[in-house]
């Protein structure tokens, strides 16, 4: 055991660590409420993304890291080490930031609100940095470059119940200040109710919450220690239950074969799942290689070291075939990253529990790990790797290679989430004359390029054929040449559109009818989602738009009605209402059992206002 590693007695005798941290978290506080308030007045920084992003990652995480550190680092090493940490987040955020110039970001809310880094980025950096603060502080305490296991597991387990329960006070300050803003508001007091809600009282307080709880874990170490123990305890003890578990369902696979497995679509990401549940689970039961263990859980551990081999092989292979199919994605390259560090555990794993005694090399193969996976998201999250930009090379590839036709290529994909290197891509194939099938890929680009939000990209993706999606009725009916010929994925207001108008596979009933009583008739289409049931009019130029909407469920005997034709137009049951000029309708209340008729009724006649 290292004693400089788990016990901390000075640090309570000198209340200069306290102030410094809690100083620190003010501080921090300070500058977040000041790009807080840069950002949703929109003034500089934020016009200057570039600027404002690295800004704000590094104020939010580099003084974690300086709280953390301080006590444990003599001033030059913890300075050293706060200012290179805070060099790799400011150059991962400003990257962040340039390869995402352009695309869409998603609106946070009413009020404005400056740039702000990825979540991919922020989980990022988060694992990242407890990988390395807890390996840099472990070399520290022993003065090595590689330090003893024990040290790394003391140390890490550790660092994680800090932070928990850092976040965990914060949450019971706030709720405390919340509970206090009440009694006052029973007195007709609202200035707590006002501060809370301020920003200048609400950031610093969180910040100083947090400090001020990574300071009282720090000098109770025992305490912490308890808790870690309890945990790894309760979870080693659902190591048994998930090794059976696991077990079961490899061995069913002989009898079920792979195709239900492949079919799934989320095979991939189930067993990636699994590995990562059995990683924790088995280090929770191994702990630092010196804690008692009772036999049934000692055998799991085993047991369930050696089924990582098969369950990493399996998620190998289900992505191998969604990529064979498909091609790459940024989700397919970061499950890709994944599975490479799940297959250093899984390799070392299983040959720690061939030998003898209580997995002897384990301390080794995590140790090893633990040096890879900050260098694997660096990989990720820089041009070296970046999965955007593998992604985009890979889809381009497929398409110069005919593996996809111009309709099958997803511009969508590449517009939004190709970042920089998906919207380059498809500049160059927009000005490409000689390509094959040049005109439908420079119409699909320039559609995907009027979309605002990333979910419609499966609109242009997927162009509909109306003739096979709309069922007109009566039978022998047709639907006008114009309103067949337009399109309606890019238009404005997609979100309204039924789906039989957007994508294929799709399927909506269509009746030409004159609701109007202008002698021109509108399109009725009444989808099997009661919620898409429209009324299409026909305006200027041959275009259509949608004018209303109706509630209508997709009963049987309505559908039967439609297809005889027992359609006919009646008058309101309420006149609508004019109130300034503005013309109201009165909108009825839904009928029972959604307005279908009794199922033994037998009758199809059309639904009564």
């Amino acid at each position: 055991m290292h004693a400089a590693v788990h016990d901390t007695p000075d640090l309570q005798a000198r209340p200069g660590i306290a102030a410094a941290r809690i100083g620190i978290g003010l501080l921090q506080g300070l500058v977040l409420y000041l790009l807080y308030r840069a950002g949703t007045e929109l003034h500089w920084p934020a016009t200057a993304p570039r600027l404002f992003v690295p800004l704000l990652t590094v104020s939010l995480l580099a003084p974690v890291i300086a709280i953390n550190a301080l006590g444990h680092m003599a001033g030059c090493r913890l300075l050293l080490w706060t200012a290179t940490a805070a060099v790799f987040i400011a150059a991962l955020a400003w990257y962040d930031v340039w390869r995402m110039e352009g695309a869409y970001r998603p609106p946070q809310g009413p009020e404005p609100r400056g740039p702000a880094p990825s979540p991919q980025l922020c989980l990022a950096l988060v694992a990242g940095l407890f990988i390395a603060h807890a390996l840099i502080l472990a070399g520290t305490h022993e003065r090595r470059r590689i330090a003893s296991y024990t040290s790394y597991f003391e140390i890490a387990w550790k660092l994680g119940v800090q932070l928990a329960f850092s976040v965990l006070f914060v949450g019971v300050t706030w709720l405390v200040l919340h509970l206090g803003a009440n009694l006052f508001l029973l007195i007709k007091l609202d200035f707590l109710r006002q501060a809370i809600r301020a920003s200048w009282f609400a950031i610093p307080v969180t910040t100083f919450a947090f400090a001020t709880a990574m300071h009282l874990t720090d000098v109770r170490p025992s305490i912490v220690r308890g808790i870690r123990n309890l945990l790894l305890v309760l979870l080693s003890w659902v190591l048994p239950v998930l090794a059976l578990l696991v077990g079961g369902f490899l061995a069913s696979l002989p009898f079920t074969g792979l195709a239900p497995l492949w079919a799934t679509r989320s095979a991939a990401a189930m067993l990636l799942g699994a590995a990562a549940a059995f990683v924790v689970l088995i280090n929770a039961a191994w702990q630092n290689g010196a804690a008692q263990v009772v036999r049934p859980v000692a055998l799991a551990a085993r047991i369930a070291a050696l089924l990582l081999v098969p369950v990493t092989a399996l998620a190998s292979h289900a992505l191998a075939l969604r990529v064979g199919d498909h091609g790459w994605t940024d989700d397919r390259v970061i499950a890709a990253a994944c599975m490479l560090v799940a297959a250093c555990y899984a390799g070392g794993y299983a040959a720690a529990a061939l030998r003898k005694g209580w997995l002897p090399t384990l301390a080794g193969v995590n140790i090893a790990v633990a040096f890879v996976v900050p260098g694997v998201l660096l990989a990720l999250f820089t041009p070296l790797a970046d999965p955007a930009r593998l992604a985009t090379n890979d889809q381009v590839a497929r398409l110069d290679a005919g593996r996809i036709s111009a309709e099958q290529f997803d511009v969508g994909y590449l517009h939004f989430e190709g970042a920089r290197y998906g919207r380059a891509a498809l500049a160059r194939i927009e000005v490409e004359t000689a390509r094959k099938e040049a005109d439908l890929l420079r119409s699909r680009i320039a559609a995907v390029r009027q979309l605002r939000f990333p979910h419609e990209r499966l609109h242009v993706n997927e162009r509909p054929r109306l003739a096979e999606n709309l069922r007109v009725w009566p039978a022998g009916a047709r639907l006008p040449d114009s309103f067949m010929r337009m399109e309606w994925p890019g238009q404005a207001g997609t979100a309204s559109v039924p789906a039989c108008l957007l994508r294929r596979t799709e399927a909506c009933d269509a009746l030409l009818l004159d609701l109007g009583g202008d002698a021109r008739p509108e399109v009725l289409l009444i989808s099997d989602r009661p919620w898409e049931s429209v009324l299409i009019t026909e305006v200027a130029g041959g275009q259509w738009r949608i004018a209303g909407s109706l509630s209508i469920s997709p009963c049987p005997a309505w559908k039967q009605a439609l297809r005889e034709g027992q359609v006919r137009i009646v008058a309101p049951a309420w006149n609508d209402l004019e109130l300034a000029g503005q013309r109201i309708p009165v909108t009825p209340r839904p009928m029972q059992d959604g307005g279908c008729p009794p199922a033994n009724s037998g009758q199809a006649d059309a639904p009564q206002k």
